[in-house]
């Protein structure tokens, strides 16, 4: 398990994120913990795999509806299924991707992976716990999840 400060990381880039889409401050609210056998998550998921000195995932988790906001905030009118994968996993990589300047070379981050719904035990190890951040923008709810620890193999 990761430090509670490590996730602020997480937290800069989404709320960078949010206020380039549309220049509106976004909540974030108090990170809790939670256990891996009832994932937080929504109707699209986006998922980045982690490896290096942490392995683990980061997600982001959204409703359509938010997602058919930030699109259209962006200048964009679709609301395809297609549409909203696209942006849910460009979402959860500029997330990471933030984080690996933050964390380094070695934090490898995987291509996204874009599930509708919650994401199974495939990505979060059910002997694991992660932390949720949740997040309000506009009048919309979504999540971040970040499930990441200590890679003892790589030193």
């Amino acid at each position: 398990m990761i430090e509670e400060r490590k996730i602020q990381v997480f937290i800069d880039g989404i709320a960078r994120f949010f206020n380039e889409v549309n220049n509106i401050d976004v909540e974030i609210g108090t990170p809790y913990l939670v256990d891996n056998t009832n994932p937080q998550s929504s109707d699209f998921t986006g998922i980045i795999g982690i490896s290096g000195p942490l392995r683990g995932c980061v997600y982001f988790s959204a409703p359509r509806v938010l997602l058919q906001h930030v699109l259209v905030s962006i200048g964009e009118m679709g609301s395809t299924d297609e549409e909203m994968f696209d942006l849910v996993g460009e979402i959860a990589n500029t997330i990471s991707g933030n984080a690996r300047s933050e964390y380094g070379e070695s934090f490898m981050i995987s291509v996204p992976v874009v599930i509708n719904g919650v994401p199974s035990d495939i990505y979060l190890p059910p002997d694991a716990r992660s932390y949720v951040i949740p997040i309000s923008w506009k009048t919309y709810s979504s999540v971040i999840v970040v499930c990441l620890q200590e890679n003892k193999a790589v030193r």
